[in-house]
Formats: structure tokens, sequence, C-alpha cells
């Protein structure tokens, strides 16, 4: 009797003990990695990198890239984060093994430029849906660019992860991603012929408040979209917004929120030199109201006046002026590729903007302006005389003026303004002027009075 009481009460206990023993394992969490971190991922060259994710509170973690490994102790709400020494593009993939309670390996690796594309439906627009789609798409079998594309979310605070995988870029993986991030990111992959990792995060019809940090107040977007990247070293981003801005009639305002974008990505993401690159929103005849895109495009100009910004003009690039979508990304791709290769990656041979106005002075009947960006020359890109100048004496009525290049600038009058005041050009939300400099490259709209712009020399 007794042995057969004894058997049962070492039966239970092994029954509870195979009970708890699972259930502990349970409670013990696996190291888990942001989905930005992940195989086939393109990390930044030349700057030290950051490794970071979840685990268990104190658990030890171990980082291992070649013969480096950098060991951390989990913190007490299960973050953690190490920096691995700054690497360089040499085409070769790597492998990175994370070790905790698991271990995962990371291959695939490349070492080269991150890029950020942000922005309204302009920058989401895949590129399937532009001009010469079929043979970019057709060509798009390039291993060492890789496709990191974030869905749109917003949240109420900042969120630790997204919903995306990175991809190589293939015929099959780049017809949905962003036109002109893909251009963009191409280019720079065959001037600078290393790695390129491209990360696309925009939303059609947005407008830019819901992008932007400023001190302690974050927008949805840049809380679902932006925030959990923020970890990642990137050489730069491009932006392409702001339609939805002149609808809202903000004019001149939207300077100073895209200073409040600019400096505020700059401080989440510890990188005071990180490169910003926008896009003039081109002319169109739709709702805008009269004066309103103007304005703005003078504020985008403005931008110019920040540190390590660029701006590439899209006044010639319409290919139907009632459609807010114009087709041809290749070239604006291509214009953020000039000023990134001669800003950032310092090629002092390229030409990267078209002409943007500098100075101006009256001269009798005339005026002359001055223009920044002028290569080797002015002159018209279609032969005709130049167009879209307008000039006004005290009364403040503008008129269609003649306007004559000479050498580096253009003189502006009109017979029946006999005392020149200001001058406009392409002054309007349908604008189409022909004024480019020597590479081609076109000259943004402009006002003289009072003008906010800068120049990105």
């Amino acid at each position: 009797m007794y042995l057969v009481l004894f058997r049962r009460i070492i039966l239970r206990h092994t029954l509870s003990l195979a009970f708890l023993f699972p259930l502990a394992a349970a409670l013990q969490a696996d190291v888990k990695l942001p989905a930005v971190v992940d195989s086939h991922m393109v990390l930044q060259r030349d700057v030290p990198l950051n490794i970071w994710g979840w685990a268990d509170a104190g658990e030890v973690v171990s980082v291992q890239l070649g013969s480096e490994v950098v060991t951390i102790k989990t913190a007490p709400d299960g973050k953690w984060k190490v920096q691995l020494t700054a690497q360089k593009a040499d085409g070769k993939p790597r492998t990175i093994t994370v070790k905790g309670n698991n271990e995962i390996v990371l291959e695939d690796i490349l070492i080269g430029e991150v890029w950020i594309g942000s922005g309204q439906s302009n920058m989401e627009w895949n590129l399937a849906n532009t001009i010469g789609a079929k043979e970019a798409i057709a060509a798009a079998n390039h291993p060492q660019i890789r496709l990191f594309h974030i869905p749109k979310i917003q949240n109420k605070n900042p969120a630790d992860d997204v919903n995306a995988e990175w991809k190589t870029c293939t015929p099959a993986n780049v017809p949905k991603f962003s036109g002109v991030l893909y251009h963009f990111g191409l280019k720079l992959h065959q001037e600078l012929g290393v790695p390129i990792g491209l990360i696309n995060s925009s939303w059609g019809g947005s407008r830019i408040e819901p992008w932007t940090i400023k001190g302690e107040t974050s927008g949805g977007m840049y809380n679902g979209m932006i925030a959990p990247i923020t970890s990642v070293a990137v050489r730069g981003t491009i932006w392409y917004q702001g339609e939805s801005n002149v609808l809202q009639k903000n004019g001149l305002a939207y300077e100073g929120k895209m200073k409040d974008l600019i400096q505020g990505w700059r401080t989440s993401f510890n990188n005071k030199e990180m490169a910003y690159l926008s896009v003039q929103i081109a002319p169109w005849s739709g709702r805008y109201e009269e004066g309103q895109l103007p304005a703005l495009w003078e504020a985008q100009v403005a931008s110019l006046k920040l540190p390590n910004t660029g701006l590439v003009v899209t006044t010639d690039l319409v290919d139907n002026i009632a459609d807010i979508h114009p087709r041809n990304k290749v070239d604006v791709g291509n214009r953020l590729a000039y000023w990134a290769l001669a800003k950032t990656y310092g090629d002092k041979d390229i030409v990267y903007s078209g002409p943007l106005y500098k100075s101006h002075k009256v001269e009798g009947n005339k005026i002359r302006i001055n223009f920044a960006h002028v290569a080797e020359g002015l002159k018209s890109s279609d032969g005709e005389a130049l167009n879209e100048f307008t000039i006004a004496g005290d009364d403040g009525k503008f008129v269609s003026a003649t306007a004559t290049v000479d050498g580096s600038s253009v003189v502006v009058a009109a017979k029946s303004v006999k005392h020149p005041k200001h001058v406009r050009f392409g002054w309007h939300k349908v604008a189409n002027p022909n004024l480019v400099n020597s590479a081609g490259l076109p000259a943004s709209p402009f006002q003289t009075n009072n003008w906010q712009g800068g120049t990105g020399e």
C-alpha cells in the first residue's frame, strides 16, 4: 500500500514539473529584431552601425559582424542596442549573428549608401505607372540595390516597428516601388558603384504636418512610418510633397514647416549632416487658388538657406497640365541624384541645379537679373525668345516683358514701364518657362520683391 502511495506522489510531481518547465521556457522571450534590421538590408558605409531589438530584461545579447563581437545586457524595458564599427563598401555580402536565449542569423547584408524617400503621392507613385515603365522594369535586375517599402500607418505615439521587409531589386519586386526613389537610387548606384539601400515611406495626399516632429510633438505619420527607423544610419532623405499644403493655402508659411521637418528629422536620426533634397512641385491647372503655388515655390527655394539641402525644379517635366502627377519620374530622380552627387558626394564636375534667382539691379528702364547655377551660360530651351517674364513699376501692375540673355544674367524690360521696380518669372500655377542653363536644367520661378529664397551654392 505504501509503495502504491509513493508511486502516486512521484507521478503527481513528475506531471507538475513537466507542466512547469515548458511554461518557464515559454516565459523566456526570444531575442527579436525590428523589420528594418534583417537579411538583404544595406547598412550605411563609413559610420558606426546600430543594431537593436528586444529580449528579456537583463538578458545578455551578443552581436557579431565578421570578427567583431559586441555584448550588452538588455534594459529593464526589454530593449537593447549595440553599435558596430564603421564598415567600407566593398560589394561583398556579410552575415550578422545575434545571440541571446536564441540565435538569429542575418545573411546577404551589403554595405553602401542608404536613403529615405518620403512625401505624398508623387513620391509614392509607383514605377509601373511612369513614363518608360516597361523598359525600366525589364532592366531592373540590380542585385546590389535593395528596396524597403513601409506600408501606410499612423500612430498616436512613436512606434517601435513596421511591417515591411528588405527585397532585392528585380523586375518582380520593383513595379510597385516608388518611381522617383528607384530612379534616384539607380543613378547613385551607377555613378558611385556601391550598394544602395532605398527606404520608401510616403503617403499620397498627406500634408507635411503629420510627418513632422518638433520638440515633444510628433505627427501620426512620423510616429508610424519614420520613428521606427530612426536608429538606422542613413545618408539622407529625398522629399516630394507640398501639393496638399498649397490646397491648405500655406504659401510662404510652408518654409517654416519645412524647417521643422528637416531639423526634427536630423535630431531624431541623430544626424545633423543628413542631406535633405526636395522636389519643387510641378505646375497644375487644378484647384490651387491664385498666388498660392508660386508662394509655396518661394518657400521651397527658401529651404536652400539651410545647410545640406537641395531642390530640383520640374516646370519642364509636365506631360499633362491637368494631372497633378507628372509621369516623368526618371528626370526627377536623376536631378535629385545630381544634387546628391555634387553636394553629398563631392563631384565638383557635375551641374546639379538649374538657374536660381540671386539678385537684381535696376539699370535705367531695364532690370538685370543675376542667377546662381548658370553653368557655362543661360539659354532658351526651345530656341525661342525667353518667356514667362513680367515687369512692374511703382504702380505694381505687371505686364509682359522682353528678356534677353546677357552672359550670366538676363535683362528684362517693357516699353510701357519706364521706371521698373519688380520682375516676376513663371509666377502662376500653369507656368511653362523656357529659361535653362547650359546643362539644360530649368530656372526656378521667382519674384524680386523681398524674395526669401536661397541658392544652395
